[in-house]
């Protein structure tokens, strides 16, 4: 079964990515912060990160930046979820680094036709 990093701060976001992935037969583990994601990361292997951009502290691309620099995690797919929905954000996001782009509020059947591209 393929693990998955949830990074979110909205407790109604968290709750409704991990059921979806759940129901999907993913295990899900959560983070609150980009912090508390970057600490996750170094001491678990994970299949793929759905990383909230807007976060408390260090934000959704520094986390990911820090999250890559373990070779480990170098090649863990990683989907930004975020309110920044503005014309060429989409392309700012990925330019950053991110595999794939979903922006809030969550359309269900996007979050799942992007989620299954990354199932084994």
């Amino acid at each position: 079964m393929m693990k998955v990093l949830v990074v979110e701060d909205n407790p109604l976001n968290m709750e409704l990515v991990t059921e979806m992935l759940i129901a999907q037969g993913f295990i899900t583990e959560g983070a609150n912060d980009g912090e508390e994601a970057v600490r996750m990361a170094e001491k678990e292997a994970y299949d793929l990160i759905v990383m909230d951009i807007g976060l408390p502290g260090i934000d959704g691309v520094e986390a990911t930046k820090r999250i890559r620099t373990k070779s480990r995690n170098k090649f863990i797919p990683v989907i930004a979820l975020t309110a920044f929905a503005m014309k060429g954000d989409m392309e700012r996001f990925l330019k950053a680094g991110f595999d794939a782009y979903l922006s809030k509020p969550i359309n269900v059947p996007e979050f799942m036709k992007v989620i299954e591209k990354y199932k084994e």
